[in-house]
């Protein structure tokens, strides 16, 4: 395609994020299935689809806290420090959060874009999951191996736990000894997995009270950082900080500092996606995708900018830099006194403790969502519903992986690498996410597939993603300078090394399982797409006998799997 056609590609490419009329949808691969809801189709252009129809539980403002509680943890109440200090000055630190919401508000898009298309494999639990194994089908199942491997070993929950544990500390006037954080982060962990695990209503409660309960602290802090901008802050400790007058003023800035501090702010933002992993639980995914994610992304990201204008216009500059993860409590100690301190210090482990139950909620849904595909070891057991009607056995697992993160790591370095190590893989699949919706758009220009998805996102800002997620993976390696390293006992290169084992072992895991056992065997895995007595679908992976020529007959006679609820829905060509 000459310059011509891509010019062609990328005016065509600029239409608005509205819903579209669900009767242009046609599936790219699986024409044959359609979209179920019958006020969204006309007769005679949308065949039905059969998607999840288990209990669906999560309105819309339901939807809006699930996003609120995974943003806004404690990053927002302890990365601003760091930003400043790698950043060098005001004016670069602000540039750098607004950066990070044009970001997130790019990935919301890009995200919202699949999970809005009609059909079974991405409008369901999952999130970037499904997206990735609907682009990338070869070599076959080692994209889910290599995502199965890296939601299995990483503890998202566990550094906000540590932090929970560290304002716990704080609030009650004692020091934070090397186990002292570790052991209350744990306790509060744990809760979170008890409480989603034995009664999802009563959890999604108290997540949407804990939202409600954070919006409103940051909202103080932000009013207060206005009426202290206005003179009107009259406190013994508080004086006038001039941190605006010359906002640029300072260090200048260094390529590892401003990477570094980007994955800060990135991590502050860490929760825009956070409805697709729970579509087959949303009462109308489409809706909430347009309506409840960019609602609650806007709100936070303009109260984001507000709070750390509130946090230079209180606090002086040494002070900011030797904050570290209290500035918050530095905030309300300046600006109220001792006793405010110990006050915020609770609220804001109480907004920890949102975000860690809203973290568990969905990684445990998507381990779940994997044991339905099949891949994982013992995979009837992670798909399960038993015995609290919950995804009880991918919320252990989650919280046994924290557990392990938050106690391996050094003392010093523990909330820095779990950050990082987070952050890292994340952009590694935020591009390979984007780079495959920019296929997708192409291939539909050139008329090759139909890609009309009722959310779009325009090409410029699907490609802004891929370019700041390709920037996120490749600048880490930049050499820091002298003092700017976050880590300090360990090497800074420690994160992107670990992220990449992480994938690694989920390669050897795709070897093992889908080439060497098969071969040696002398067997084929083929599956099966079942509607399970919870309503929900999960695949079924069976093991063939290489000389067997009807492979339907003989996987619904050995395994009984014939009857209503059930689709063959892949080949069953050998893998080697």
């Amino acid at each position: 395609m000459g310059v011509a056609g891509v010019k062609s590609w990328l005016s065509s490419s600029k239409t608005n994020t509205s819903v579209g009329d669900l009767a242009d949808i046609q599936t790219i691969e699986e024409r044959d299935i359609s979209y179920d809801d019958s006020s969204n189709k006309e007769e005679g252009n949308v065949d039905e689809i059969k998607l999840d129809h288990g209990e669906r539980r999560i309105g819309y403002i339901s939807a809006v806290f699930l996003v609120t509680n995974r943003i806004v943890g404690t990053g927002i109440f302890s990365t601003s420090s760091t930003i400043f200090t790698l950043s060098g000055s005001v004016g670069t630190s602000l540039i750098l959060w607004f950066v990070g919401a044009l970001i997130a508000m790019a990935g919301l898009f890009v995200y919202a874009s699949f999970g809005s298309y009609p059909i079974r494999q991405l409008q369901r639990n999952g999130g970037e999951k499904n997206y990735l194994e609907f682009i990338y089908k070869k070599p076959k199942f080692m994209v889910t191996c290599m995502y199965a491997v890296y939601i299995l070993l990483l503890g998202w929950a566990a550094g906000n736990s540590v932090v929970f544990g560290e304002y716990i500390l704080l609030a009650a006037g004692k020091d934070d000894t090397e186990w002292a954080s570790r052991g209350i982060g744990i306790a509060c962990v744990s809760f979170a997995f008890l409480v989603h695990g034995v009664n999802v209503t009563a959890g999604m409660y108290l997540q949407n009270l804990l939202g409600v309960f954070k919006v409103a602290v940051i909202i103080v802090i932000s009013v207060t950082g206005w009426v202290a901008l206005g003179g009107g802050l009259k406190t013994g400790t508080y004086e006038p900080t001039h941190n605006f007058s010359d906002a640029f003023s300072g260090s200048k800035p260094t390529g590892y500092g401003i990477v570094t501090a980007l994955y800060n702010v990135i991590w502050s933002y860490i929760g825009y996606s956070n409805v697709n992993y729970s579509l087959s639980e949303v009462k109308d995914p489409v809706r909430a995708l347009k309506y409840s994610a960019p609602a609650a992304l806007v709100v936070i990201s303009i109260i984001y900018m507000f709070v750390n204008i509130a946090y230079f216009a209180v606090i002086p500059k040494d002070v900011i830099s030797s904050s570290g993860q209290i500035i918050a409590a530095d905030f309300f100690k300046i600006a109220f006194g001792t006793k405010a301190q110990k006050a915020i210090s609770v609220f804001v482990a109480l907004s920890a403790l949102g975000n860690v139950m809203s973290v568990i909620f969905s990684q445990g849904r998507i381990v779940q969502q994997l044991g339905r595909e099949g891949v994982l070891p013992f995979s009837k057991l992670f798909a399960t519903q038993r015995p609290f009607n919950s995804p009880f056995v991918g919320l252990f697992e989650h919280w046994l992986i924290c557990v392990i993160t938050i106690v391996a790591p050094p003392a010093g370095d523990a909330y820095n690498f779990v950050l990082n190590l987070i952050s890292y893989p994340l952009n590694i699949i935020n591009f390979f996410v984007a780079i495959g919706l920019l296929w997708l758009h192409f291939r539909a220009h050139r008329g090759e597939i139909e890609w009309k998805p009722p959310i779009r996102s325009p090409i410029i800002v699907t490609f802004f993603f891929a370019l700041a997620s390709l920037y996120l993976v490749i600048a880490p390696y930049i050499p820091p300078d002298d003092g700017q390293s976050v880590y300090t006992s360990m090497p800074y290169w420690t994160h992107c090394v670990a992220a990449w084992g992480v994938f690694f072992v989920g390669f050897v895991y795709w070897v093992i399982w889908a080439l060497v056992l098969p071969k040696l065997g002398h067997y084929k895995l083929v599956n099966k797409e079942i509607l399970d007595s919870d309503g929900f679908w999960k695949n079924k992976f069976f093991k063939v006998p290489n000389d067997v020529v009807d492979i339907d007959d003989y996987v619904n006679k050995k395994y009984n799997v014939t009857g209503d609820g059930v689709e063959y829905t892949e080949t069953a060509a050998p893998i080697i």
